[in-house]
């Protein structure tokens, strides 16, 4: 309920319509078929909007779903490189192929080194394996807290680049095209040319039934 009295409105055409008092405005939205609703009361006067209060409140709590979501799809990875900076490349890489895919799929992630022993003394050894992470990664990452170290353990966190990382994905895209073999041309069709032969049978003699009769003489009288 609106207890203060005038109010600055807005009507359900989201124009504004001024300071009017209440009574005033809860008439409009009356004949509008809508609600008055107070979405700043901390206002003086206070800032009412003529509106479908229950469409309202379910396109609030969708944009609240929606920024949990958001919150929660970005979460916090933990990378651990090695429990001693005696640590494999090979092993280095795995941990820099998954570092990879936690940034491109939105996460941040912690990287951390652990010391053995007199390695904590050598921390300076332990920085340049995270340095070298970080230029491994340069390509999708930005780093947003730099190495410190607790004790036998230095962490740092890289955060994902929203820019690198399309233009990462674009160049992958890009190679994956060139790498595929191109499709084979068609081969022209080649009209032929249809030749209709004739054959000629020759003529044969006629028959002696066709020939015509030879001439006979008469013998001479005695």
């Amino acid at each position: 309920m609106i207890r203060l009295s005038p109010v600055r409105l807005i009507d359900e055409n989201n124009q504004q319509v001024g300071v009017v008092e209440t009574p005033q405005a809860q008439d409009m939205a009356r004949e509008a078929g809508l609600d008055l609703v107070e979405i700043h009361p901390d206002a003086r006067p206070p800032l009412c909007k003529i509106m479908d209060y229950g469409k309202y409140k379910y396109e609030l709590s969708k944009k609240e779903q929606k920024n949990r979501a958001s919150q929660k799809s970005q979460e916090m990875k933990e990378v651990r490189l090695g429990r001693s900076i005696k640590v494999d490349p090979h092993d280095v890489q795995i941990r820099i192929d998954r570092a990879r895919k936690f940034l491109l799929d939105g996460h941040k992630v912690l990287l951390v080194q652990q010391f053995r022993g007199r390695e904590v003394v050598h921390s300076d050894l332990g920085e340049d394996i995270l340095r070298d992470v970080v230029d491994a990664l340069e390509d999708v990452a930005k780093v947003e807290t730099p190495p410190k170290r607790m004790g036998r353990r230095m962490s740092m966190i890289l955060g994902p680049d929203k820019t690198k990382i399309e233009a990462f994905k674009r160049r992958v895209e890009k190679e994956k095209r060139d790498a595929e073999p191109p499709e084979p041309e068609a081969e022209p069709k080649v009209k032929t040319k249809t030749e209709t032969k004739v054959e000629t049978v020759p003529e044969t003699p006629g028959t002696p039934n066709d020939q015509p009769a030879p001439e006979v003489s008469a013998p001479a009288a005695d």
